[in-house]
């Protein structure tokens, strides 16, 4: 195992910009390097000739299972690096929670919809690794911003039979205790025809026939039904990478489909760039919301 020898002052930058602590940051920033250790590169999965890898951040001295935040990174599915991420969840390693952070096949090496098929395997070796990492399988709650915000909504809402777990079948049921969603994308179809085109979607679905329909299985919304987990979206109303109705649209499915979830609209905003006020407010959000479904006390 490597210790990381630079996570001391990645704390102190990320909170210049996001504080959700229990204590001051100071203290906790000086604590976290004798804290915190992190596995990088594990292979989960391979596939079209590449080795797919996550990271493991966990604290090397719990020996209980931990609650886990299982984070996929933005970019439109055609940039973007597990290792360009790490600010963004720091807040729940402060929490003490053990952190899975993802990659997946960029629309280079792979079009649609090879990243859910990634997202959906990285999430099974998740449950089959719980025991060996610890993580608490009835406490893991997937994240992300942007495209990972789309992949962690994907992820946690396919239903059975879609195909998209054909690359790493298996019998385990891949329920998760809650999403958490930074103005990701529901519905794909919408971003590669008509008014709110987006080049990056059209990229991703590429020169396939059947695009539409690819969209379609790829789509959140597609997915909507009673007893999805417990989602949170947090999006910005001024948004022009991904409208904000994307995440009006799902927030209002669910309600009708009886799905606890909650909408946090950021007035004024765009595709993230939140203020540290916004920040703080988001977390402040997400801390509530995880109460209340009593995912954490």
């Amino acid at each position: 195992m490597r210790k990381i020898a630079f996570s001391t002052l990645v704390i102190l930058l990320c909170f210049v910009a996001v504080s959700a602590q229990d204590q001051p940051a100071s203290a906790w920033a000086t604590d976290v390097g004798s804290r915190y250790w992190v596995q990088p590169d594990i292979v989960y999965q391979g596939a079209n000739n590449s080795l797919l890898k996550l990271d493991v951040w966990y604290q090397h001295d719990v020996t209980t299972p931990s609650p886990t935040l299982v984070y996929f990174h933005g970019g439109g599915w055609i940039f973007g690096t597990k290792e360009g991420s790490v600010l963004q969840f720091l807040p729940f390693l402060e929490k003490g929670w053990t952190v899975v952070n993802v990659e997946y096949r960029m629309a280079s090496n792979s079009l649609a919809p090879a990243a859910v098929e990634d997202t959906r395997c990285a999430l099974r070796w998740v449950y089959r690794n719980a025991k060996q990492w610890r993580f608490d399988t009835s406490k893991i709650v997937l994240t992300g911003h942007s495209a990972g915000g789309h992949l962690s909504l994907i992820t946690g809402m396919l239903s059975e039979g879609t195909g998209l777990d054909n690359q790493c079948y298996g019998e385990e049921k891949l329920n998760v205790a809650a999403i958490i969603n930074w103005y990701g994308i529901a519905d794909v179809n919408d971003l590669i025809k008509g008014s709110n085109l987006k080049n990056y979607a059209v990229m991703w679905m590429g020169s396939q026939p059947n695009a539409e329909e690819i969209a379609r299985r790829v789509s959140p919304l597609t997915y909507v039904r009673s007893g999805l987990p417990p989602i949170l979206s947090i999006h910005g109303d001024k948004d022009d990478v991904v409208p904000y109705s994307q995440s009006l649209r799902l927030h209002e499915a669910l309600d009708k489909a009886k799905v606890p979830n909650q909408l946090l609209t950021i007035k004024d905003a765009g595709h993230g760039g939140f203020s540290q006020a916004e920040y703080v407010s988001s977390y402040e959000t997400i801390w509530t919301f995880l109460r209340r479904n009593k995912i954490i006390q």
